[in-house]
C-alpha cells in the first residue's frame, strides 16, 4: 500500500503559544507605555515647577515696581525741596535782622530771589517773561487786555505790550501762563 498521506506542514503555533506571544508583546508594550508615562509625568512636574517659579518671579517684579513707583511719588520732590532750603534759610536770616536798613533789605531780597531762580532752573522750572513786542503765544501767554499800540511805536497787533505777571514752564509744560497785555489791531 502506498503511503498516500502527505506530510503535514509545520502546524501553526498552538493557541497557547500565540496567547503567550501576545501577552509578552502586551507586557513589553505596557512597560514601554508606563516608562513613557513616567517620563511625561516627570516633564510635567518640571514644567509646573518652572511655571510656578516664573509666576512668583513675575509677582515679585510687579511688587518691586509698585514699591519703586510709590517711593518715586513719595520722594519725587526731594531734590526740589533740597534746592529750596537755602532760600528758606536766607529768608529766616533776613527776618532775624532787627535793625536792617532799606538798602540791606533790598540786597538780601535780591540775593534770595537769585537763589530761588537758581533753584527753580536746576529743577527745570523756567520763567516765561516775553519781551515787549514779542508775538502773543496763546500756549504760553494769557491776554488780560488789549490796548492800542503806542502812537510813536511800530508795534504790530497781537504782540506783547507789557508783562503783568511772569509765567512758568517745567520741562516744556506750562505751569502758569504769563499774564500780558496785547497790542490791539490798528
Amino acid at each position: 500500500m502506498s503511503d498516500t498521506s502527505q506530510p503535514t506542514p509545520q502546524s501553526a503555533a498552538a493557541p497557547e503559544e500565540v496567547e503567550a506571544a501576545m501577552a509578552a508583546h502586551a507586557s513589553d508594550e505596557l512597560a514601554r507605555l508606563q516608562g513613557e508615562l513616567a517620563e511625561l509625568k516627570a516633564k510635567s512636574a518640571e514644567l509646573a515647577d518652572q511655571f510656578l517659579r516664573a509666576k512668583a518671579e513675575a509677582e515679585n517684579a510687579r511688587r518691586r515696581a509698585e514699591d519703586e513707583v510709590s517711593k518715586a511719588r513719595k520722594f519725587g520732590i526731594e531734590s526740589f525741596a533740597e534746592s529750596l532750603l537755602p532760600v528758606a534759610d536766607s529768608l529766616d536770616a533776613a527776618l532775624g535782622i532787627k535793625e536792617a536798613t532799606p538798602q540791606q533789605l533790598r540786597e538780601g531780597a535780591d540775593a534770595t530771589l537769585r537763589q530761588l531762580t537758581s533753584a527753580l532752573e536746576r529743577n527745570k522750572v523756567l520763567a516765561i517773561n516775553p519781551a515787549a513786542g514779542a508775538k502773543f503765544d496763546p500756549h504760553q501767554h494769557q491776554a488780560i487786555s488789549m490796548v492800542p499800540a503806542p502812537a510813536d511805536s511800530t508795534q504790530e497787533a497781537n504782540t506783547v505790550v507789557a508783562v503783568l505777571q511772569k509765567g512758568y514752564v517745567i520741562a516744556e509744560r506750562v505751569l502758569r501762563p504769563a499774564l500780558v497785555t496785547v497790542a490791539a489791531p490798528k
